[in-house]
């Protein structure tokens, strides 16, 4: 779907981005990662054509973005950080002119509409003037208008900014019903949330790509499985040493204790979660709960982006 061998976009003898090279396949979802300034946005801007790369060379579904950017641009939905919507028209009104402007055929534009209000869950929206809407609706007409014409590859920009809980959670689950019709590229700063929707991550720092893959790759990558948490039944101080047994522990930290009830927090230097339970199973210790951190994604961001201080 995506390939994109080498490129550099440079602003005077300034790089924004340099020598970035990654594939991403028809149907993926892909986050993009890194702090401000990083290079994630001009690289966004030459993905979607608004910008011509300096050197390099980027395909987009067999188009060349300084050759074919009309094509290009047919088959993108972009979703910037600020919804580009038109808050004197209602929802409907403002599909159908994007749908039009997109290139849809008359035909097929209520239908295209209908469909893009379906799949954004705003369907009882439609006849709604915008400016009436919260935040939140904001956001899902914002994703309706990228998908609006169908295109093979959806580009969202930090789609869950300034969502509250419950809206970041519908969100989440809109993008999850996506994956599969469309290629999803996700640059988001809310790691939490971006883990729980993306298949894979590029992680770019100082305008280079530093790294690429699962977070079970990017863990193996560091060298390290990541944070675990552990819920048992049983004494805190032998539970402890018991565990720190296990090879490829690093460290354990006790995080609640209530009576024999415990909440242990490990880090480790692979993926030791099955050796843990053999362990706490084999000294007859009652497990409750073996999972990842929910910050795992975090803590690699962070170790990548900043080494050992992180």
């Amino acid at each position: 779907m995506i390939q994109v061998d080498g490129l550099s976009k440079y602003y005077g003898e300034h790089a924004a981005i340099r020598g970035l090279s990654f594939n991403i396949q028809s149907g993926e979802v892909v986050g993009f990662l890194g702090l401000n300034g990083a290079g994630k946005s001009t690289t966004l801007k030459v993905l979607g054509c608004v910008l011509l790369p300096t050197a390099g060379r980027v395909i987009v579904d067999g188009f060349d973005v300084t050759r074919d950017p009309h094509e290009i641009r047919k088959r993108i939905g972009y979703l910037p950080d600020t919804p580009p919507v038109y808050d004197e028209m209602s929802v409907g009104e403002y599909l159908t002119f994007v749908a039009k402007l997109r290139g849809v055929p008359d035909a097929n534009v209520a239908s295209a509409v209908a469909d893009a209000e379906k799949k954004t869950a705003i369907t009882d929206k439609h006849d709604d003037v915008i400016a009436s809407l919260s935040h939140g609706y904001r956001q899902r007409v914002g994703l309706a208008q990228a998908l609006v014409h169908k295109p093979k590859l959806l580009i969202l920009d930090e789609p869950t900014g300034g969502l509250d809980p419950v809206q970041i959670v519908e969100m989440r689950e809109v993008i999850k019903g996506l994956k599969g019709e469309h290629t999803v590229l996700v640059s988001s700063h809310i790691l939490g949330e971006i883990s729980q929707v993306c298949d894979r991550y590029l992680v770019i720092q100082g305008g280079e790509l530093i790294a690429q893959g699962t977070e079970a790759e990017l863990s193996t990558k560091l060298g390290s499985g990541g944070p675990i948490e552990i819920d048992c039944i049983g004494a805190a101080g032998p539970t402890i040493e018991l565990l720190k047994k296990v090879d490829g522990v690093v460290d354990i930290t006790l995080v609640k204790l209530d009576g024999q009830n415990l909440s242990l927090h490990v880090d480790a230097r692979s993926e030791i979660r099955p050796a843990l339970v053999k362990a706490l199973v084999t000294a007859d210790v009652p497990v409750v709960r073996v999972d990842r951190a929910a910050h795992r994604l975090e803590n690699i961001f962070l170790k990548l982006t900043h080494g050992k201080d992180a």
